[in-house]
């Protein structure tokens, strides 16, 4: 059986991928939904896990507010102190964890979990003490794992929230990840809940129970029927009970709902080429090579492999490339800055450290990882946004990554 690629919230150790850019996948598909296979996919009418409540707040949770928090308290003070709370050795020193995902009462309980459990336990606390709080999605560069036959891509959540006129704040739990610039998106509290089922249906899918995945990923796509990376990810499920017919149209319900989905796209390259339809494989593998060249974080994965093989001038021309696609990702800067230092350029090293320093302070919102789970912002000092992406995986340029 092929791998199978599917993705995750803020659970693994970066290892051989990297986002994608802001572009979409040329690839004409021929798709056509239909209504009779989406209703065999997801037959619920309602939730089907009512009685979890991932921001559910017990008492010993809510008294310990109350006794932290003063009425008095500026809304500034009051996230100092759940932060205080949350992380600081003396109180809860919340733990970076990657295994399962969690409810707020259970990371309060357990004291670890992974960023989208800490954010459950960190936005109910918030609001509770009435601090506007919501999650938000950020795209990440590049975080796969291989666990047996499948792939496993994470993404990121964190937490923001307004303070007043031209100022928010972010909140961030995470180990030293590498964040693409400017990619922040709000998403409302069932798009979180969507996600934390298709948390749970990845690790039932990790642990081989394919039917509390089946029911975890039905539930996720029913809450929020757009939601790419479960509509991949029931296709996973699909391809290893072998119901390949299902598999291929939720890999295609992936693209139709996010045309830069690149791991459906290579899920579905990679079905083709199972039951050999190769033509077909052969059209979804040349789209992705396509998508890699605009993809300045595909040339920045190229450069980094060649550094790491102290091949200079791919290095160089790779960085080059990144830098020609997106100006405002100060990594790309650094690391060409590097190339240029070990080929003794050291006027031209110095010249694009400046440059990528220069990138980080014109936006106060571009969020670097950091000991700091708190930062606060003006607003209206952001430049911009860009979408988030998808991921391609990168062992195209060196065979020995699996």
């Amino acid at each position: 059986m092929t791998n199978s690629a599917f993705s995750r919230i803020c659970l693994f150790h970066a290892v051989v991928v990297l986002e994608t850019a802001c572009a979409s996948i040329d690839l004409e598909t021929g798709f056509s939904r239909d209504s009779a296979i989406e209703s065999e996919i997801i037959s619920q009418s309602s939730d089907t896990y009512p009685w979890i409540d991932p921001l559910y707040l017990n008492s010993e949770i809510t008294e310990m507010l109350d006794r932290l928090i003063a009425k008095s308290d500026s809304s500034e003070l009051r996230i100092a102190k759940i932060q205080a709370l949350l992380f600081n050795k003396s109180y809860l020193n919340l733990q970076y964890s990657e295994f399962q995902t969690h409810t707020a009462e259970e990371v309060f309980q357990l004291r670890r979990g992974n960023c989208l459990s800490v954010m459950n336990l960190y936005i109910a606390m918030a609001r509770y003490a009435g601090i506007d709080a919501a999650f938000q999605t950020v795209a990440v560069r590049p975080e796969w794992d291989k666990r047996g036959e499948l792939l496993v891509l994470s993404s990121h959540i964190n937490a923001s929230g307004n303070l007043g006129y031209k100022r928010r704040y972010i909140v961030d739990f995470t180990p030293e990840i590498q964040l693409q610039q400017l990619t922040a998106k709000a998403v409302s509290d069932r798009h979180a809940r969507a996600l934390f089922f298709n948390n749970l249906g990845a690790e039932a899918l990790i642990a081989e129970d394919l039917d509390a995945a089946f029911g975890y990923f039905k539930n996720a796509i029913f809450l929020q029927p757009d939601l790419a990376i479960a509509w991949n990810n029931i296709g996973a499920a699909f391809n290893r009970a072998e119901k390949t017919d299902l598999a291929e149209y939720s890999y295609h319900m992936a693209y139709w709902h996010d045309s830069d989905n690149a791991t459906a796209v290579n899920n579905l390259a990679k079905h083709y080429r199972s039951v050999g339809a190769s033509n077909k494989a052969k059209q979804y593998e040349t789209a992705i090579r396509q998508f890699n060249e605009r993809n300045p974080y595909h040339h920045f994965a190229r450069g980094q492999v060649a550094l790491k093989a102290q091949n200079l001038v791919l290095a160089r021309d790779s960085f080059l490339s990144a830098v020609r696609l997106k100006e405002t990702e100060p990594d790309f800067y650094v690391a060409l800055s590097k190339v240029y230092a070990a080929m003794g350029e050291d006027s031209l090293a110095a010249e694009l450290r400046r440059k990528a320093e220069t990138v980080l302070v014109s936006d106060a919102a571009i969020y670097q990882p950091s000991s700091e789970k708190l930062r606060l912002i003006d607003s209206s000092r952001i430049i911009g946004k860009g979408r988030t992406g998808t991921s391609i995986k990168m062992d195209q340029f060196n065979n020995q990554l699996w």
